[in-house]
């Protein structure tokens, strides 16, 4: 008698859910549908615990990823595989779509909605290395859904009308204000935050009437893109004076740990991306230039409107992002040619068109219509 047998799983798989069991003393039976289920599941992968598997893929993004972002995803990864360990579960091989689904429901509560969705897709990217190297079934990172993310958050966007005013208001009240300086540069030439942090006194050519912008990973000053980011953005005249007289009048004068002197400093040395973020909405409150509050607020009794610290509650105020994408959307309504646009902000063409680009199907088609005229 053949010392094994085939016996059907009774799924709808019949031939590829065939195994072969010994037979023993004639006492053998068919795997239940769980049991086949979890011995699929596992076949050909190897054991290996939550902790090893996030200590593998930082290894292996260290070199693709800049710091901040890296270190950002890194805790999301280990928030991630703190929870598996909370929960016993010590393999990789037994992560499943329902594991991280329940994981999804646990953190939804304590964060907003475009944070919950970019938490969820680093941890199926996370997912996605573990089964290129074998620990977890090929399957599971591509049953992870992503959450919704918050569509306000992503179409937010400081418009031209409302930069004319702010940059109108502080050309006259507050001249070559920090504020003045970081949104004139930021509107001009549609540059990331990070960027503007990492901006050094001497990047400011003034008698080329241009930006250096460098990668400086070894001193704590990386840029998103790495070398490929590192470029000459021109600038006009009239920026060009902003940040001198900046410079010149309003620069807290402080070196960093490096001895270099930032463009944008606080009391303490560079300023934190954080510190710009606040900076930006302090500016971008339509109370700060004189607009009549939108919301029907009484800016006397409004603590977004008092304390800068508290500017973000503004529903108004805008943080460095949409200040980049309204300035990206102004070139191009002022028919900057997309490829001009890509270079001098370092964003593809795909993703200029796809997360940036906020001018209406009838705007662009009156505007490809002036090219067209004379044909």
């Amino acid at each position: 008698m053949s010392r094994y047998r085939w016996a059907g799983c009774g799924c709808r798989h019949a031939y590829a859910c065939h195994r072969v069991l010994p037979n023993r003393g004639g006492s053998e039976k068919p795997m239940n549908g769980e049991q086949h289920t979890k011995a699929t599941s596992r076949s050909g992968l190897e054991a290996l615990t939550p902790e090893d598997a996030a200590r593998l893929w930082v290894e292996s993004r260290m070199d693709e990823l800049a710091a901040a972002t890296l270190k950002l995803q890194r805790f999301h990864v280990d928030q991630f595989t703190t929870w598996l360990e909370e929960e016993n579960i010590t393999d990789m091989r037994d992560v499943t779509a329902r594991t991280v689904h329940s994981f999804r429901l646990q953190i939804k509560a304590d964060i907003a909605q475009s944070t919950l969705a970019q938490r969820v897709s680093t941890v199926r990217r996370f997912l996605q290395f573990c089964a290129s190297i074998d620990a977890i079934n090929p399957s599971v990172p591509e049953r992870v859904e992503l959450p919704k993310r918050d569509p306000q958050a992503r179409e937010e966007i400081l418009e031209t009308e409302a930069a004319n005013e702010v940059l109108n208001y502080l050309r006259r009240f507050a001249y070559a204000s920090r504020e003045h300086a970081l949104l004139s540069l930021t509107w001009h030439a549609g540059i990331r935050s990070g960027t503007l942090r990492g901006l050094d006194v001497d990047d400011v050519e003034m008698t080329k009437n241009r930006l250096r912008i460098r990668h400086r990973p070894d001193e704590g000053t990386p840029l998103k893109n790495g070398e490929y980011a590192e470029r000459y953005i021109a600038l006009s005249g009239e920026v060009v004076e902003i940040l001198h007289d900046y410079i010149k009048q309003n620069r807290t004068k402080v070196n960093d740990e490096y001895g270099r002197k930032p463009l944008f400093t606080t009391k303490n040395g560079r300023a934190p991306v954080k510190t710009l973020r606040r900076w930006f909405q302090t500016a971008t409150r339509p109370c700060a230039y004189g607009i009549e509050c939108p919301h029907n607020r009484i800016p006397a009794e409004c603590d977004a409107a008092q304390r800068s610290v508290d500017a973000s509650d503004c529903p108004s105020s805008v943080s460095g992002h949409p200040v980049r994408r309204g300035a990206i959307t102004h070139h191009l309504r002022k028919d900057v040619p997309e490829k001009v646009v890509s270079d001098r902000m370092n964003v593809s063409q795909d993703v200029l068109s796809e997360h940036y680009d906020r001018r209406s199907e009838d705007e662009k088609t009156e505007q490809r219509r002036q090219y067209l005229s004379n044909i």
